[in-house]
């Protein structure tokens, strides 16, 4: 079976479209533009906006002129995140999506169902010639993932509805009223270097086949972040064997856990089992600490190869000065990951967290980039406070941007109201109402409009911001069969 051969129809035909264009955070520019064509093609008003937002404006069926205007919202980026074995170039290469079983799949890749779903099923309001609704405007915005740089932008006034639903949570059933807000933290040094010492053999070391996922929604899953354990087993072979660091790399993207870590070595020739029992040791420990969560986890230890032909960069042969090597490495493994806090008031909700998404250790320069997420702005610049004291005891400068506040909860929502009362009437249960711990664009939009009435909800996805993302088929049904019930129960002004 084949995507095309999936129902909701179109549904499916759209979200297939939008797996074939190449779209990561700050590359979408051929997204944007297929998104205006494809309202342009409808005949319908549509706007791209100076930051590449697209707005396309759909009338009111007839007889339904006088009901409150509606904007269904998603945003056009996916993460690009792929394992390693595989080739894939995310600016250029399409998707390869797959149904297995229940689910939709890509190879080896993200699938970009987050939020390409949700934008999917928007999309086809506006093809659907037999819906019955009142106005009804469609806001995509660009650079979500990277810093919601598309919502930050949007100026008052371009949009006219009074109701936003938007399209970007992945649990069916659940109504989404809150959100975590977020800051970035970039911590930034440098060390000293030493030539390549004599009697010393150059090795490499790798963490991965960790599960990873999405820093929001998959961070109370506790699964094992590889900058993590790889600096434990680091910190442990320069502590207890004779070994030298020469480089330290793990994570690519903010918002995602990271998978994978690897670093050079330098081991003494005459002591490389001392290193091999010290390294076997830990990392057993680490795997049994994380059997239930990541049972694929594995580390590797093993001498340096340079590929046939290729000479070795000076500049990369120099190792860390011994001193500066433990000084990062404790910075690293000291540095605050995972579920800070619980709420207090919403029972199984992360309050307040951080994912050390990023470390590089190269050439006399150390980065750390991390993601803070809260829904109490005070919490969050607590941990923020503590983490820059991390760092600042090994001598290393954090900055912090692209802070932004989370989305209040507002459970009097009319939206909410209506949107309880159809999902009860369809399924015969009233659907949960959450806060999420992810970021939404939902706070950042209502800065622009203070008076729109929001709620977010979608189908089921699992492991987003990881190649084992995946939406579950039957889900996508309800959530479309659900959201042209709202449209079509949307009261009067």
């Amino acid at each position: 079976m084949e995507l095309k051969d999936l129902n909701p129809e179109l549904v499916w035909k759209n979200f297939y479209a939008l797996t074939q264009i190449p779209r990561p955070s700050k590359k979408e520019g051929k997204a944007a533009e297929y998104l205006y064509d494809f309202g342009k093609s409808l005949g319908l008003e549509t706007i791209k906006d100076e930051i590449g937002n697209i707005i396309i404006r759909k009338p009111a069926t007839p007889g339904m002129e006088n009901r409150k205007g509606v904007i269904l919202q998603g945003h056009m980026d996916m993460v690009p995140q792929k394992n390693a074995d595989v080739e894939h170039d995310f600016e250029k290469d399409p998707i390869q999506a797959y149904v297995d079983g229940e689910w939709v799949r890509a190879k080896g890749t993200t699938l970009g169902a987050d939020n390409g779903i949700g934008v999917a099923i928007a999309l086809s309001v506006l093809e659907s010639k037999d819906l019955k609704h009142g106005p009804v405007e469609v806001l995509v915005t660009t650079d979500e993932e990277t810093g919601m740089t598309g919502a930050r932008a949007l100026k008052p006034g371009l949009l006219k509805g009074d109701i936003l639903i938007n399209l970007d949570s992945e649990t069916e059933g659940e109504l989404y009223i809150g959100c975590a807000g977020g800051l970035d933290a970039t911590a930034s040094g440098e060390y000293r270097r030493k030539e390549h010492p004599a009697g010393y053999g150059c090795w490499s070391l790798a963490a991965k086949g960790m599960k990873g996922g999405h820093s929001g929604m998959d961070i109370i899953l506790y699964r094992a972040n590889a900058n993590k354990v790889a600096a434990r087993v680091l910190y442990a072979l320069l502590t207890e064997a004779d070994v030298k660091l020469v480089d330290f790399e793990g994570g690519t993207l903010r918002n995602a856990i990271p998978r994978e870590a690897f670093a050079t070595l330098y081991i003494n020739d005459g002591k490389t089992d001392e290193a091999k029992k010290v390294f076997d040791r830990v990392t057993a420990e680490i795997k049994a600490e994380y059997a239930g969560t990541d049972p694929d986890m594995e580390f590797i230890l093993e001498p340096y190869r340079e590929d046939e032909g290729q000479a070795c960069d000076p500049e990369a042969c120099l190792y860390v000065d011994e001193e500066d090597a433990l000084r990062l490495v404790r910075a690293v493994v000291a540095c605050p990951d995972g579920v800070e806090r619980m709420s207090s008031e919403i029972p199984g909700l992360v309050e307040t967290s951080n994912n050390f998404a990023m470390v590089n250790i190269e050439k006399g320069k150390f980065s750390a980039k991390t993601l803070l997420r809260s829904s109490v702005d005070t919490a969050k610049e607590a941990l923020a406070q503590k983490i820059a004291c991390v760092f600042a005891l090994a001598g290393i400068e954090t900055s912090f941007a692209g802070g932004y506040s989370g989305w209040a909860p507002n459970a009097t929502s009319p939206i909410l109201h209506t949107m309880k009362e159809v999902y009860g009437k369809l399924y015969g249960k009233e659907p949960a109402v959450m806060a999420i711990h992810a970021g939404l664009e939902c706070g950042i939009l209502s800065g622009a409009y203070p008076h729109w009435d929001m709620v977010s909800c979608g189908p089921t996805i699992l492991s987003p911001h990881s190649p084992d993302e995946r939406v579950n088929i039957a889900t996508v049904g309800k959530c479309w069969q659900f959201i042209t019930a709202v449209l079509e129960a949307i009261p009067e002004k």
